[in-house]
């Protein structure tokens, strides 16, 4: 019996996805598990494995395609079965099946296209194209699951886009692979759009330290993940975030929102570029399953083999450098987040302790603020007890 592919819904608010990659060609034996193709969410590159075992049949929609999700895009099949009849044209490269139908001399407004009305958008985004006479078509959203917002209509209307054709005669230039392509565009909407502030402490590590190297020899999880310095990270900061819910919040729709789980999101680097897998619910998790959530995250991040539920409902973002030997630096928020922790590298330095200079592990934590969703006050409040819960890590590691 056949088994339809078809487009999957990625995220809550998704009624579309862009088909980037067939991992095999029709005609080809697959099974169930491996890996089949690739789709594009707003997030991340994502593979998506075989249903089931079989040969890969009635291939529907090309790579490029903009497909509607639950739409079959083709068939798994036994040796010698045909796969059904298909009821309608295969999308074709860029555009919605419904696009494709629509002649084009009757080819609506770009504001007013059958793609846009797909998309997740709000009511008040939408008036606002249509009177700034932007194309949400060519927005990737910012808000909840990929949803458009006020602010990404508006950023979109001060940077339009260039054209994508390169003028005769010009240079090549190095193609961006799907995530490098992601992370620059959404890194620069939040760089323009979101009202980012700063607020910077030095925090004293040595307890810390010794806290977690006491762990590392002491305990191993199942699979041999013991809690590393970045763990211990995610554990206090989450715990802190519980005393300070402003900094949990979401910004959507010009209203605050308050997230009632605490999924901590963790920037790690990837070949193409940086990606940030969710802890989820890390403030109610022990340290052990923080690090073995950790390690499996960036196993499969590293492998370009992250699941949608991997990237998804990310509530506060912390990016470590230091291991790379950075001192100091600070991180662009990912809307709509209303904050993300930039980790600075542990070293020795001269401070004064009681009035006298001693050497201790310091270490410079940075940290970037929505203003919309918090004020100053708030940030310094927050990132104060931040500052506390390392130097005295016991008190909530342990409570």
């Amino acid at each position: 019996m056949a088994i339809s592919v078809v487009m999957p819904a990625l995220e809550m608010a998704q009624e579309t996805g862009k088909l980037l990659a067939w991992r095999k060609k029709e005609g080809e034996r697959v099974t169930k598990g491996e890996p089949l193709l690739e789709i594009e969410t707003d997030k991340a590159v994502v593979e998506i494995e075989a249903p089931a075992d079989g040969i890969l049949a009635g291939v529907r929609s090309e790579v490029g395609a903009v497909v509607p999700v639950g739409e079959t895009i083709a068939w798994i099949v036994a040796p010698g079965e045909k796969p059904p009849v298909a009821s309608g044209a295969t999308i074709p490269t860029g555009r919605t099946k419904t696009e494709a139908a629509k002649p084009a001399a009757a080819a609506a407004p770009a504001t007013e296209s059958t793609a846009s009305a797909n998309m997740s958008i709000s009511p008040k985004a939408r008036r606002l194209a249509k009177e700034l006479a932007v194309d949400i078509a060519q927005i990737r959203g910012t808000g909840p699951d990929g949803a458009i917002t006020s602010e990404d209509v508006q950023a979109a209307k001060a940077s339009p886009q260039v054209a994508a054709q390169p003028s005769a005669g010009a240079a090549p230039s190095g193609k961006l692979s799907a995530i490098a392509r992601l992370m620059a565009e959404r890194t620069a909407k939040s760089w323009t759009t979101v009202p980012h502030f700063f607020v910077v402490r030095d925090a004293d590590a040595r307890k810390l330290l010794e806290l977690q190297k006491k762990l590392k020899a002491k305990h191993k999880g199942p699979q041999g993940a013991a809690p590393s310095f970045t763990d211990c990270l995610v554990s206090l900061i989450a715990q802190v975030l519980e005393r300070h819910p402003a900094m949990n919040s979401s910004w959507v729709d010009e209203t605050i929102r308050q997230n009632p789980a605490i999924n901590m999101s963790l920037a790690i680097a990837v070949p193409d570029g940086v990606v940030a897998p969710v802890i989820h619910n890390a403030n109610k998790a022990t340290l052990t399953e923080i690090a073995e959530q950790r390690a499996a995250l960036a196993e499969r991040a590293r492998a370009g083999r992250l699941v949608p539920a991997d990237l998804s409902a990310g509530t506060f973002t912390i990016s470590n450098l230091g291991m790379f030997k950075v001192d100091s630096f600070t991180a662009i928020i990912t809307p709509p987040q209303a904050a993300i922790l930039a980790v600075g590298a542990v070293a020795d330095r001269v401070v004064a302790v009681g009035g006298k200079p001693a050497v201790r592990p310091m270490m410079t934590l940075s940290l970037s603020s929505d203003h919309r969703v918090v004020d100053g006050a708030r940030s310094a409040a927050f990132l104060n007890d931040v500052v506390e819960a390392i130097r005295a890590p016991q008190e909530l590691l342990f409570r």
